[in-house]
């Protein structure tokens, strides 16, 4: 059975292109979008960083915040995130765990000459599928707020022109968000691959994008907060979203959102590595 399944797996990869990644990317793409659960999560990312974002900005008034007025309406627009990165977190985690907990896993290695092609074709896929709907969300959640905040009293008059990509804060937010989410799916497969645990894994990401921001909440010293801020993934990352700059900002936008990169570029490279040399 090993034999065919690593000439299936080569066959694979002459027929779709790219040799063994080609292969790799179109069994896991296969994979992905048979699971039922990664069309709900994908409609979930979306729908909440679209709602979230809608009850931001749906309740926001303009009244009595100045002229001009200081609220960073397109952070608002985009607050949903938040939220939203938590299915990221399960549809990335998913993506990897599922097969370990049905032993498919033995199967994906087997199909390739190499176990790392495996695992760079379902990182590949991943960061593709949140892409998509990132992008999806961010586009539905602007378009949202262009609507919606002029009622509420955010026009060109007091210093809110409708919300545009044609302005370059507002565009580097919505590209900036877009790749944020991506990062957050790939820190999150890295750590599946792991730790090996779906709820283990799912568990880990979220504590290390949500604890930091309470922990700082709770930090009396004004440096640990503001360090806690700067290093954190969350914090770091949605620094990107910063279009008014209401107060000191602890980190850049493109410098916060390297953070991130950081976070997930270690697990990325240490999923590789692990996958390659521990048994499968």
């Amino acid at each position: 059975m090993s034999t065919l399944e690593r000439g299936l797996g080569r066959r694979s990869g002459r027929r779709h292109g790219g040799g063994p990644l080609g292969g790799a990317l179109h069994a896991e793409w296969t994979k992905l979008r048979t699971v039922q659960s990664t069309g709900w999560l994908a409609l979930g990312i979306v729908a909440l960083t679209v709602g979230l974002g809608l009850a931001m900005t749906g309740t926001l008034s303009s009244d009595g915040c100045g002229t001009p007025c200081a609220e960073d309406t397109v952070r608002l627009s985009l607050f949903g995130v938040r939220l939203s990165q938590a299915a990221v977190v399960v549809l990335a985690v998913l993506a990897v765990g599922n097969e370990y907990a049905t032993g498919m896993v033995h199967t994906s290695v087997m199909a390739l000459p190499r176990r790392a092609w495996a695992l760079a074709g379902k990182f590949a896929v991943v960061a593709g599928t949140v892409l998509v709907a990132a992008t999806v969300a961010v586009g539905v959640s602007l378009l949202v707020g262009r609507w919606v905040l002029p009622g509420r009293g955010f026009t060109a008059a007091n210093g809110h022109p409708p919300l545009s990509l044609a302005d370059e804060p507002t565009r580097r937010a919505a590209i900036g968000t877009v790749l944020y989410l991506v990062l957050i799916g790939l820190l999150s497969a890295g750590v599946a691959v792991l730790v090996r645990d779906t709820a283990g894994a799912i568990t880990g990401v979220l504590v290390l994008l949500y604890i930091a921001p309470l922990v700082a909440s709770l930090v009396s010293n004004a440096r640990w907060e503001r360090r806690l801020h700067r290093y954190a993934p969350m914090d770091a990352g949605l620094a990107v979203q910063v279009t008014r700059h209401l107060q000191p900002p602890d980190i850049g936008p493109w410098a916060g959102l390297g953070v991130l990169g950081v976070y997930a570029a270690a697990a990325v490279v240490a999923a590789l590595v692990v996958f390659e040399v521990r048994d499968a």
